[in-house]
């Protein structure tokens, strides 16, 4: 690595990491909270306002539908995280969902579990961060007027922070995340004293505030879609859940049990507060319009374009605080960033579930491999590159982008409890010992009804939600579904090509000669040691070869040949259109096609140099060169390297650091109990 990028990394990133640090950056459970389920508390932030904004269709008198569909999602809630509680405990190599589908419904399953995670946790970064951009720019008006490019920027700066690693990015998200929840807490027990002790009237700045119906009078059927659709837009608080169950290699020892304590921990903190704003958001009085600027009257009259809708826990706030108070601008500036910090989730379950895929070999290696800072960089990039295209495209809008969500979580919450249903029955088969099945039934019994009750929610969602944008995110799926499975055909197809046979093949048998070629432009130093080096191999013949460029300097080169007596023969190859590179490649297949068993030895002097630019003036025909003989049977090629003065920087630079990341350095991940990195070629 050069000193030009060296420097800003180590500025960004931080200094590597040895491999045998990898303890250092394991979590406990209290930083794991805000680091894994920073997505569901934050959830609290939007997910309510989504339920009285669909209720709002048939006017204020259908919020008192809303306490039941509280009910219903925490119900839901709950049952999903005592059923990952099963799933940590179960698998906790980190493969989660995707390695339960694997292992119990299939090759094909797993794959599309995966392919809705990567589709989902795209999506969290984007929506997180879009509606805490919304957030913020109610207060900044600027952040408001170039949303996109807001919204972009701290995807940008968030990628920075995970590449550091995950403990310390942890630190750093720690904090927000626990002041936003005390912050929600406070909030819900000052409203409750306030309310049901001292008999305050605590009113929302929209109390006052009508709705103008756009369907009146619902009923039946359409009451009931209704609140079917108010209920899948309110599932957006389970988003983030299965992140633990990713991530639980992540953790400290014992891995499981931290996990499955931090999985019911954020499962409260989430219901709790959910359920707070949204009995809160009824005692004040708080009144939402999916169309405010029309639907939302103001003695009679709407209020306009100019009308700004804040979110409900922002309406709540102001009406139990008090607005403008200081604990009102505190918990604001909270829930505006744990909503940038919300996409952390993702930033911590792509990467993990990138690297189990590359390791099955359905994702390009590479993202099986961590970077500097031990985390895995190439996912975290991968992650940030797909989240900020599609905050680019649908211009940082969350109402349009919550729209695609929750569809790939629930397809993974019901492949993953019914894979588990699967593992339950296998393993009941063996015959255990009266306790330990009595535990597995019981289970079986909490994954049973994880699975109803999410597949359920999934064909409500998609019922509901599918015009409204689901599409987009089923596209999605079926492009990561059909990318991954044409990943694995390769490395398969590559795999089977390379395996060593068991008796005597083509490749192990000796060539019946080796002829070797030295290319030759001028007499000098790296001419010298690369004829040197040839010499020292023995071939059955050796022979220097020039390419004709110029008739003044191959007539030079031909009379220091001689004069110098190397007694190594010089062939000169004519080119009369003052190419390199086909005159050399013609002779060599020549030499292929006169001698098939014969393997061909060619052998390029090459300057080593000290700086990029240098790259650029130098080694330019031997690079090309090189790149047309991989592509000829029977051709090896060697590079005989000579250094430059300039090198020595670079040889200084490479001692310096080669502790902890000499340049050229290749990584293997994850790490194995010893702390040493699997390696090898692949």
């Amino acid at each position: 690595m050069s000193k030009l990028t060296d420097a800003p990394k180590r500025i960004l990133i931080g200094r590597a990491l040895r491999s045998d640090r990898l303890a250092e950056t394991l979590l406990p459970k209290r930083i794991a909270l805000p680091v894994f389920a920073s997505d569901p508390l934050s959830s609290v932030a939007y997910a309510p306002g989504e339920v009285l904004l669909v209720l709002s269709v048939a006017g204020a008198s259908a919020y008192v539908y809303s306490p039941w569909i509280a009910a219903a999602v925490v119900v839901l809630m709950g049952t999903v995280v005592a059923s990952y509680r099963q799933n940590v405990r179960a698998y906790p190599s980190g493969g989660g969902d995707y390695e339960v589908a694997q292992t119990n419904l299939g090759p094909k399953a797993g794959l599309g579990v995966a392919s809705a995670l990567l589709v989902d946790y795209v999506l969290t970064v984007a929506v997180s961060i879009s509606a805490g951009v919304e957030n913020l720019g109610s207060a900044v008006p600027f952040v408001v007027e170039h949303k996109t490019a807001s919204a972009i920027a701290v995807i940008v700066l968030l990628t920075l922070m995970n590449l550091r690693g995950v403990k310390e990015s942890g630190r750093l998200f720690a904090v927000p995340t626990y002041v936003f929840v005390a912050g929600v807490f406070a909030l819900i027990a000052w409203g409750a004293f306030r309310g049901l002790v001292l008999g305050d009237t605590m009113r929302a700045p929209t109390a006052d505030l009508e709705i103008r119906p756009e369907h009146q009078g619902l009923a039946g059927l359409a009451l009931c879609f209704l609140l079917l659709r108010a209920f899948s837009s309110g599932c957006a608080a389970l988003t983030g859940v299965e992140a633990i169950s990713n991530g639980v290699p992540a953790f400290r020892k014992p891995k499981s049990r931290n996990a499955a304590t931090t999985l019911a921990l954020m499962g409260g903190l989430a219901a709790t507060m959910f359920c707070g704003i949204i009995a809160l958001a009824l005692a004040t009085g708080v009144t939402m319009a999916e169309h405010p600027a029309q639907d939302l009257l103001r003695d009679g009259e709407p209020v306009g374009t100019g009308y700004v809708q804040d979110p409900v826990i922002s309406q709540v706030a102001a009406a139990v605080f008090g607005d403008h108070s200081v604990p009102f601008l505190l918990l604001a500036a909270a829930t505006a960033l744990v909503l940038f910090l919300a996409a952390n989730t993702a930033y911590n379950g792509f990467p993990l579930l990138g690297s189990i895929l590359a390791q099955d070999r359905y994702l390009p290696r590479q993202l099986h491999t961590r970077g500097d800072r031990l985390a895995f960089s190439n996912g975290i990039v991968l992650l940030a590159g797909a989240a900020a295209a599609l905050v680019y495209a649908y211009g940082a809008d969350s109402t349009r982008l919550i729209q695609l969500y929750i569809v790939g979580v629930f397809v993974s919450f019901t492949l993953s409890q019914t894979g588990m249903v699967r593992h339950w029955n296998r393993l009941l088969r063996t015959g255990p010992d009266r306790a330990r099945r009595r535990r597995m039934l019981r289970s079986r019994a909490i994954n049973t009804l994880g699975a109803a009750l999410t597949g359920l929610v999934l064909a409500v969602v998609l019922i509901t939600k599918f015009e409204h944008g689901a599409w987009v995110s089923l596209v999605g799926m079926a492009v990561f579904y059909v990318t991954m499975h044409a990943i694995r055909i390769h490395y398969d197809r590559v795999a089977e090509e390379l395996a060593a046979p068991d008796g005597p093949s083509e490749d192990s048998l000796r060539p019946a000669r080796v002829h070797s070629l030295v290319l030759v432009s001028k007499i000098h130093r790296p001419t010298l040691r690369a004829l040197a080096y040839a010499q020292l191999m023995r071939s059955d013949t050796l022979e220097a070869l020039t390419v004709n460029v110029d008739p003044e300097e191959t007539r030079a080169l031909r009379d220091e040949w001689e004069r110098r007596a190397v007694n190594v023969p010089l062939k000169v190859l004519d080119s009369p259109y003052r190419e390199v590179t086909r005159p050399v490649v013609d002779y060599v297949k020549r030499l292929r096609r006169e001698s098939p068993r014969d393997v061909v030895s060619v052998i390029i002097p090459e300057y080593v140099v000290g700086h990029w630019y240098e790259q650029l003036l130098h080694n330019q025909s031997a690079l090309r060169l090189k790149g047309r003989l991989l592509f000829t049977p029977g051709v090896m090629v060697t590079s005989v390297p000579y250094q430059l003065r300039s090198s020595e920087l670079a040889k200084q630079r490479a001692h310096k650091n080669q502790d902890w990341n000499a340049p050229g350095s290749v990584r293997r991940g994850p790490l194995d109990g010893s702390g040493e990195a699997r390696s090898g070629a692949e």
